[in-house]
């Protein structure tokens, strides 16, 4: 046989081998059964969704998730939301899901909430979709459009809201935050001037509205999700007559955000519609429930204000040495940058209180993690809460305490100036109040500065206190169920004395 014939036979042979290899392997791959995680389906149909939604303290995990954990670890199996679910509570893995969105897993919320947002919603929208409007999302709410027109914006209804508080009076704080920011949102979103009747019925078909997105998803007459699909109509038609008005108009400023996407997109109604809906959903939920829980935290926590009023009172005291009018409030762009301690009280706040508690995803393909199979098609919760809480990744951390951040933000100075040491920034990588990936929360600069200056004006204006006992639950939703009533007394913003 010649050489090259003797090549041939060998290549031959050696294609045949691994043929047969690679056959036998995925033989056994197909045969082999998964390696799930330990667990419970719970009932027939119902499986474990009940018990899992079972209201709890906020700052908790609750429960539910403290005895799985417990029994099975950070990772188990349920059925949870009508699927056979894989629930996370392990840093490593959360962070692994966020960071394949779209790869190995894909966002996958129930239908019920797909039929109350919107199939066009940010919330349930996945792919190309998502992508094209979160873009929109985040060139409107670009860093530009924060530091010169937002800021502002945000600072006239603190300052909106705050001005109605009466001295020495009982406050529903969880209540004068969804004002603050409903009103924020309405004329951002849409140019809906504060205590308008149009805006004041608004608010109250959204109020109806909200009500129905965090109820259980019963369509029966009477029943909370059938009501709030009622107000989502209402709003719709209210949302299309303000377009209308602008096309008719012939109006092409990008003031606001309808104004923006009529301009610089080519939704279709309907989508803009969805869009519009959706973002006054995310910009006033999670935000006034965070201002909320920063309100709660602070009451009990003196050495924190304290803190807070001596970095806001060194701003107010610049802008008065620097010749601005003794009543001056107007803040800037700089003076939001020097709220060092107020962003360890904001990130301090996102992380024992949890807003947004887990997330709804779906594997894409077969995946294998530390050791287990997460079958192709099954549901994938990563819960941020339990990871946020977890003793082995932050000290104490049913505590609130905002110095652990300054501890973070001088370690990141120190890596920047070629220090060294272990980058902790963020949590180690494991704090995601909002999310992470190509869906991290396109508005979460914005719900930082809505914080920081609502909490400016706040400490430099108001002393409050507890009115009536109330404390924030997970339902999963958070919520204040008394609306966090507190008696409030005010200072003067010149009075520095006595911190």
């Amino acid at each position: 046989m010649s050489d090259s014939g003797m090549e041939l036979a060998v290549t031959l042979g050696l294609t045949a081998m691994i043929s047969v290899l690679i056959f036998v392997i995925r033989r056994r791959r197909k045969n082999r059964r998964p390696n799930l995680p330990p667990g419970s389906m719970g009932w027939p149909f119902l499986g474990e969704t009940i018990a899992y939604l079972k209201p709890y303290p906020a700052t908790t995990v609750g429960e539910f998730m403290e005895r799985h954990i417990s029994r099975y670890g950070k990772i188990y199996r349920s059925h949870l939301f009508g699927e056979p679910t894989i629930v996370s509570a392990d840093a490593g893995l959360n962070r692994f899901i966020l960071q394949n969105e779209g790869k190995l897993f894909e966002c996958s919320y129930p239908r019920s909430i797909g039929g109350i947002l919107g199939k066009w919603s940010m919330l349930v929208l996945v792919g190309e979709m998502h992508r094209d409007m979160r873009i929109i999302s985040l060139n409107f709410l670009s860093n530009a459009r924060l530091k010169t027109h937002l800021l502002r914006e945000v600072e006239k209804h603190t300052l909106l809201v705050l001005s109605s508080w009466q001295d020495n009076s009982l406050i529903r704080a969880q209540d004068e935050a969804k004002k603050f920011t409903f009103n924020l949102m309405a004329e951002h979103i849409m140019s809906l001037e504060p205590g308008k009747p149009e805006t004041e019925q608004l608010k109250k078909e959204y109020i109806t509205f909200m009500k129905g997105v965090v109820s259980a998803p019963l369509n029966f007459p009477g029943t909370a999700y059938r009501k709030a699909l009622q107000s989502r109509s209402t709003i719709l038609k209210f949302i299309e007559r303000k377009m209308e008005e602008r096309m008719r108009q012939g109006r092409e400023d990008d003031k606001d955000l309808l104004g923006w996407v009529l301009k610089n997109s080519n939704l279709s109604k309907e989508q803009i519609l969805d869009l519009v809906l959706s973002l006054l959903f995310a910009g006033h939920e999670t935000s006034s429930v965070a201002i909320a829980l920063a309100i709660y935290f602070l009451q009990s926590c003196p050495t924190a204000v304290q803190q807070l009023r001596e970095e806001h009172w060194e701003i107010a005291r610049a802008k008065r040495g620097s010749g601005e009018d003794d009543d001056a409030t107007e803040l800037s762009w700089e003076d939001y940058k020097k709220m060092d301690f107020t962003q360890c009280v904001i990130s301090e706040t996102l992380r024992l209180g949890n807003v947004v508690r887990f997330l709804h995803r779906k594997a894409l393909k077969d995946v294998r993690y530390k050791g287990y199979d997460i079958p192709r098609g099954w549901k994938v919760l990563p819960v941020i809460a339990a990871v946020h809480l977890d003793a082995s990744l932050f000290d104490q951390p049913w505590h609130f305490n905002p110095w652990r951040w300054q501890q973070q933000q001088q370690q990141q100075q120190g890596n920047r100036s070629g220090g060294g040491g272990a980058n902790i920034i963020n949590g180690g990588g494991w704090f995601m109040p909002f999310g992470g990936g190509p869906r991290l929360c396109a508005g979460s600069e914005l719900a930082k500065l809505e914080m920081a200056l609502f909490i400016h004006h706040l400490v430099l204006r108001f002393d409050w206190a507890a009115a009536e006992p109330d404390r924030a639950f997970a339902f999963p939703f958070v919520d204040f169920p008394g609306g966090l009533p507190i008696a409030v007394r005010r200072r003067g913003i010149g009075n520095i004395h006595g911190l």
